[in-house]
């Protein structure tokens, strides 16, 4: 399971996403991109997944 915050990023925003990689990647990758006007890299948000679990 994966989730990504919005407040662990630097934005002041209650949006969070969870679940499997994929779909959080997707989810997590528009909201930013319609919200806050910044375009992750799927790799980028790959990253910030995978540095929560060390």
């Amino acid at each position: 399971m994966a989730r990504l915050r919005c407040s662990d990023y630097g934005y002041e925003c209650d949006f969070v996403s969870e679940g499997e990689m994929e779909e959080v990647i997707k989810q997590f990758g528009k909201h930013t991109e319609e919200e806050h006007g910044i375009d992750y890299s799927k790799e980028a948000l790959m990253q910030f997944i995978l540095r929560q679990k060390d």
